[in-house]
Order: C-alpha cells, then structure tokens, then sequence
C-alpha cells in the first residue's frame, strides 16, 4: 500500500467529500447540511495548514493546524480511516504538521486530545500542560 501525504489550499471534489466522511466517521460532523461541501472547503482554506494521506487518490487521513501565523499553533482535525489505523499514517500526520509550523517559525504548537488519544500523543512528543484543561465555550 502506497500512502502519498500532501498539504492542500485549494481542495478538488473528490477531496472534499473524502474530507467530510472522516469527519463524520469521527463523529464531529453530521451528515445533514448540503453546505457542508462548502464548510469543509472553508475550513481547508482558513487553517494554516491542512494535510491529507491518500490511498490510490482517496483521502484516508487528514489533519490540520490553525495558527496566529507569528508564535503559536493548535493542531486538530486528526483523523485516519478506521481500516487504515495502526499502521503510522496518524502519526506521520502529526509529524509533518509540526514539522511545517516549525518551518513557519512557529514556537508554541498545542492540541486538545480526545479521550483515548493521550498516549498516541505522546509518542508524538506532546505533554500534558500542567494546571491546564481544555476549555469549550458553551451556548446558553
């Protein structure tokens, strides 16, 4: 299995409805809006960064980082094909997005983790920060 990775701006089609199943295979994303083509395609625009795996041209992994652009990054959106996992395509995700905020000049590069996602993580490098949670505005 041949795994090409690539950063993408300008997303194709294909890309984007590859892109909208791993979010709604996570489960970030319901499959109910005929904007959510357009969303995503914003999204991939307006982060600092997006990178995609892809096998035999469909998107199997992707993820992505949001950035001031000066001094500081967050990495999110991780995601690789339930059938791809365990075989690095996650990690080499996470690598290659440190490694271009790092080109960028980037210094502080964080990330929220999922519950289960801490020791993978961690074998990327990152620690928890201590005295910290993550914190999500709510609507009331």
């Amino acid at each position: 299995m041949q795994v090409h990775y690539a950063f993408i701006a300008d997303p194709t089609a294909g890309q984007i409805e590859d892109i909208l199943s791993l979010y709604r295979i996570q489960g970030w994303w319901d499959p109910s809006s005929e904007r959510d083509g357009e969303t995503a395609e914003a999204i991939i625009r307006g982060s600092h960064c997006f990178i995609v795996a892809e096998v035999d041209g469909r998107v199997i992994g992707m993820g992505r980082a949001i950035s001031d652009r000066v001094s500081d990054a967050y990495i999110q959106d991780v995601a690789v094909d339930p059938a791809f996992r365990g075989r690095g395509i996650g990690g080499r995700i996470v690598a290659d997005l440190v490694r271009r905020l790092r080109q960028d000049g980037i210094g502080w590069i964080g990330l929220g983790a999922e519950a289960g996602t801490h020791e993978f993580y961690r074998r990327a490098g990152f620690a928890e920060l201590p005295g910290c949670i993550v914190m999500l505005k709510k609507d009331s």
